[in-house]
């Protein structure tokens, strides 16, 4: 089983921060360690609007996601009434949101959706149970073009 997960996973895709204000925390993370926006999006269904940030010069490793609510019943504001402004999730980039989360559940991990959902820039997103993965919330990625596997997994 294991080594049938390792084949989905290629990537920590991001970490995502809730925000109360999505504009002053891109300028801090601008003026503070010059992460530049490369992309940002109203995502309805989830009830957020979000940026993707990305550090001086990268343009391929993990981004910096932040998370503000549009409304307080959505998952980032009762988030941020709970917890306050920090971490919320971690994502893995998969090759296959669908695979590998048939996969994890047959690890016996309980899943947010049934079935994937749109993401950030057209992506398909899963979420594991923090409740199964030692509290923190896992996002499954899968970007809307998914970057060629290393030379090693093919």
């Amino acid at each position: 089983m294991l080594e049938e997960l390792r084949s989905f996973v290629i990537a920590i895709d991001h970490v995502g921060l809730a925000v109360p204000d999505l504009d002053e925390a891109i300028n801090f993370h601008r003026e503070t360690f010059g992460f530049e926006p490369t992309h940002v999006e109203t995502n309805e269904q989830q009830g957020v609007r979000e940026a993707m940030l990305r550090a001086p010069g990268d343009t391929t490793g993990a981004a910096l996601q932040l998370l503000a609510p549009l409304r307080p019943d959505s998952p980032i504001g009762k988030f941020l009434d709970r917890h306050g402004p920090g971490i919320q999730q971690l994502a893995y980039r998969v090759s296959s949101v669908d695979e590998a989360s048939a996969a994890l559940r047959a690890k016996g991990l309980r899943l947010v959706y049934d079935e994937s959902v749109p993401g950030t820039a057209n992506s398909r997103v899963n979420f594991v149970h923090p409740k199964d993965t030692g509290g923190v919330l896992i996002e499954l990625v899968q970007p809307a073009e998914v970057p060629a596997e290393p030379a090693h997994r093919r």
